[in-house]
């Protein structure tokens, strides 16, 4: 595909940059270079997901290409997640060449973590004392987990569901109260529970345990 495509994407980008802030990052794809893990020629406030220049496409990206015949369709709002917790809303638009083979990819990831926070306080604002949660089980079924790392993970992802807060805004409070949900629920007595619990939280293991001790 010509260059003046690539400079067309590379002008969309940064209009699309400057239009939504720097919580939009916008990322170019070239998948006609020779090495497909360093396929990332521009990107816009690459501070968002933590990429630069010369890095590749998700392996989600990568598994739809090699396995889909034909025009590729475009993946529209979807949420992901950054390594240090925050969340995405992403799109991902599939630039095909005429013999419908895809050469460039074009990536949008907004930071949706402090909308998320936002969307919280407005609804308990909006919340009425009679519209209490259903004792119904059956609404929200208990997923069967197959392993016990499987099963922290989901404890994890329960505490922090429970908090209610996304962890990048976590306060200490809200970090002792999501600990204290994992203690309740067992999730120490997992082999090595405590290193993955701290680092998911960024505090120390001593740190950890002195905050289970605070509610006993």
């Amino acid at each position: 595909m010509s260059t003046y495509m690539l400079d067309t994407l590379k002008q969309i980008a940064s209009a699309m940059a400057v239009q939504f802030g720097s919580e939009c990052e916008v990322v170019i794809h070239d998948l006609s270079r020779s090495a497909s893990n360093c396929s990332i020629v521009h990107i816009e406030n690459g501070h968002v997901s933590g990429r630069k220049l010369g890095d590749g496409p998700s392996k989600a990206i990568l598994s739809a290409i090699h396995h889909h015949e034909g025009r590729l369709k475009d993946k529209l709002s979807y949420l992901t997640k950054t390594d240090d917790g925050h969340i995405l809303k992403s799109s991902t638009v599939y630039i095909h060449d005429e013999d419908l083979v895809v050469r460039y990819i074009l990536s949008i990831n907004y930071d949706v973590t402090n909308l998320l926070a936002l969307e919280k306080s407005i609804q308990s604002l909006a919340h009425c004392p009679d519209e209490l949660h259903s004792e119904d089980s059956t609404k929200d079924p208990k997923h069967i987990t197959h392993d016990v790392n499987q099963l922290l993970d989901e404890l994890i992802e329960q505490s922090v569901a429970m908090v209610g807060t996304p962890l990048p805004l976590m306060s200490k409070e809200e970090k002792i109260k999501a600990i204290n949900f994992l203690n309740d629920a067992g999730a120490f007595l997992i082999t090595k529970s405590g290193d993955k619990i701290a680092k998911y939280f960024g505090i120390s293991k001593y740190t950890l345990y002195s905050y289970v001790d605070i509610n006993k």
